[in-house]
Order: structure tokens, then sequence, then C-alpha cells
């Protein structure tokens, strides 16, 4: 291939034949194509955009640029991914709830990074969960207890995280059809046959606006559809943080409660929500009713112990979910209901107290977050508390409350939006 020639071709807004893009994405993963011939494609994509015949080979050639995941042998093989919000601990919760009913969820998650939480990271408030499973504990795991939740493998889409640290470096993040096959580039090499997308829309999220995030679910449906996986995208708000808690501990915490039954109502009604359309789409049983009941009679609850003790994770040890002791209180300014509740300020507000990170390497207080004490249509007086940070020695409170300066309002009247916004 000649690097300028295929350049060219997309700088004039031109389509790449299949063979080329492929030859493209493997000289990425092995190191012939130089970065800034990669960065400048980039930027070329950003301005041109893909097919989406492009888009799903570009996809595809990511996955086959590093290993594979192979669940032939496993049953009903579900996956699910969130683009990422503020207080979304859903997996903890859907991935014991899915193994009880019968699929199995053998799933590589990632960390957070800025203001979006990850699941690894809230996993790691467990004293001695193992994050990183090698290939055969992780399918013998996926066997034996129908779920497996490990970081992702430097091997897996490698060709992805080259291209990824560049986006971040030149500014070409922002482009539909490369962050679609970003993602769904780990989700073809997970190997499950269903995916179930939750694409977030608002404040708190990457998509801001609802006909962006419908696009973005179905530019990934379309590369899911086209190597042969069944795709449901489900469209849910993030004006607000999910559930209510916000950081890594206090989130498992919460997770916890909603297995034995409980939990905010918002976070047990997105995870039937996107329980109901994976079982369905694996052919089992997905019936709100049935889903519900596996949160109530305590099964769910009984998978998640197994799977945490299957990665070394101990419960009951003394510093599980610990706390950071210190806590401050963000007060109602007057009288009258919540109307907003800025799901970004809350999660920047958690990275300033140090459960966050600004960069990839930094390292994170997993006991630090806060706690909602009301939510959007909720009624407060002046003076009580909305949420309370809880740091530790005071380290970035300052900062924190600074950041939620403005990020409560308080209103005459109020209604909450619709969590679920339809599916794509």
């Amino acid at each position: 291939m000649h690097l300028p020639e295929f350049l060219q071709v997309k700088r004039d807004r031109g389509a790449h034949d299949p063979g080329s893009l492929r030859a493209f994405v493997a000289g990425v993963a092995d190191g012939s194509v130089p970065d800034y011939q990669a960065a400048a494609w980039l930027m070329a994509v950003c301005f041109a955009g893909m097919t989406d015949e492009e888009t799903a080979v570009y996809a595809d050639a990511l996955a086959a640029s590093g290993d594979r995941l192979d669940l032939g042998d496993l049953p009903h093989t579900v996956d699910k991914h969130s683009t990422g919000g503020v207080g979304d601990k859903t997996t903890l919760v859907l991935a014991p709830l899915l193994a009880a009913l019968g699929a199995t969820v053998a799933k590589v998650s990632g960390r957070g990074l800025g203001h979006t939480g990850g699941t690894i990271d809230k996993l790691e408030a467990i004293p001695g969960y193992r994050a990183t499973v090698d290939r055969e504990a992780f399918l013998r795991q996926a066997h034996e207890v129908g779920v497996v939740v490990s970081g992702q493998s430097q091997r897996m889409a490698p060709a992805d995280g080259v291209l990824y640290a560049l986006r971040d470096a030149t500014a070409t993040v922002a482009s539909l059809p490369l962050i679609a096959a970003s993602v769904m580039s780990k989700k073809l090499a997970g190997g499950a046959r269903a995916i179930q997308l939750d694409v977030k829309v608002g404040r708190g999220a990457f998509m801001t606006d609802l006909a962006q995030g419908r696009e973005l679910g179905r530019l990934m449906r379309v590369i899911g559809e086209r190597a042969g996986r069944s795709v449901g995208v489900t469209l849910s708000s993030m004006e607000q943080p999910l559930g209510r808690t916000v950081g890594n501990a206090l989130e498992v915490r919460e997770a916890i409660d909603a297995l034995r039954g409980g939990g905010p109502d918002d976070l047990r009604e997105l995870v039937i929500a996107l329980a109901s359309d994976l079982l369905h789409a694996s052919g089992l049983d997905g019936t709100p009713e049935r889903v519900a009941a596996a949160l109530d009679d305590g099964s769910a609850y009984e998978r998640f112990v197994r799977w945490v003790a299957a990665q070394g994770g101990d419960l009951d040890r003394s510093d599980a979910l610990a706390l950071a002791p210190d806590a401050s209180d963000l007060t109602a300014e007057r009288s009258g209901v919540v109307a907003e509740l800025d799901a970004l300020a809350f999660g920047r507000a958690v990275r300033q107290l140090g459960g966050g990170r600004a960069a990839k390497g930094d390292r994170i207080d997993l006991g630090v977050g806060i706690r909602l004490h009301a939510k959007i249509g909720d009624r407060m007086s002046a003076g009580d508390p909305v949420a309370t940070l809880l740091h530790r020695g005071g380290h970035g409170l300052g900062a924190a409350h600074a950041v939620l300066s403005g990020a409560v309002r308080i209103a005459d009247a109020a209604e909450p939006a619709p969590l679920v916004l339809g599916r794509a």
C-alpha cells in the first residue's frame, strides 16, 4: 500500500476499498505506519467521515489486529457496553443478574477516565479482586460461574490502542465513525453473540445530543450486525447521576443493595430494561417480571458473591468497600423542587476529591465520593442536604464544592425526564 495515495483518498472525501483499509490498520498494529501518517488519516476522517461499509470494515480490522476470544462452547453469551456516565454501576448488577437467568457474561471492561467511572475501578474497591484474568481462567470461570469481568488485555485490538492515543493527542476523538469502531472492535474481539449498547445522552455523557446518540447507536449496530452479532441499542438519560451515589466503593454498595431487591428506582429500571433486551436477543425468557424476580429472590446476589469470590474478592473483610472518613454537605439554597442535578459537575467533583483520573496512569482513592439525598422532582427545604461529599482530610474538598457551584437548581416545580429515551 502506498500511504500517501491512501491518505489522498480520504482527503478528497473518497471511500477506501476494504483491502487498503485492512492493510492500513495492520500497519498501525505492527508499527510500519508512522504516527504522523496515522494522525493525518484520523484528521481526514474527522472532516470527511466514513461510509457504513468503511466503518464496519475498519472496526473488524481493529478487532483482527490482536487476540479474539472464542466463546463458542459457552451457552447464551451476552455482553453490554455503556458509552460512559456518572454513577453508572449498571454492569455490577446486570452481569450477575443475567448469569442467574441462564446467560453467560464473559466481559472485558475498562477503567474510568475524566468524569466517568470505570467498572474495573469499582470492582477493585473489593479487597483481593483480581482485575486481570488469563485466558484459560477467564473461560473456565465463564463456564463454571456464568460471569467473569476482567480488564482489557493489551493484546485485544492493539491497533485501536495506538489510534486512540493519537486521537486523544490530536483532537480527533469526536468523530462518530471512529468512536463507533473503537467501541465495537473490543466487543467483536470479546466474542459474545448478543450485545446490548447503553448509549448515554445528556449533560454527563459524551453524547449530549439525542440525535447524535441515535446515530452513534445506529453505527455500532451496523458494525455488529455485519459481523454476525445480535445488537440492541438503548438510549438512556445522563442529565443527572444514575442512582444516588457517585464514587467507586459507594457505587458497589449501591449495586449490592439493588442485587438484594432494593437500591434506587432508576438503577433498577435501567437494569431490568437492559436485561430483558439481552435475554430476548439470546433466546431466553426476558420478561420484566422474571428479571425483577431474580433481583428480589436473592438469586442475582448469590451469583454476584460467587463471581467476586472466583476472582479473589473478599466481601467479608473489615476493609471491604471502605469509605473515606470525612463528610461535607451541599445544601439547598432555597425551598422548592429539585429541577437540575448536573451530572457532569458531580462526576468532576468526585475527580477533584481523588476518585477519578485526569490521565490514564493516575491513582485514585476508591473510598471518596458523593451521596445524593435528592433527585430531580424531589421537594427540598432551604438548608436541607442535597448531597454529602465523602472526602479524606479535606483533600480536594474546596475544588469539589467550587465545581458543584450552580450544579443544583431548585424551582417551584419540576418533573424528572424519562430515563430510557428509546432505542436506536
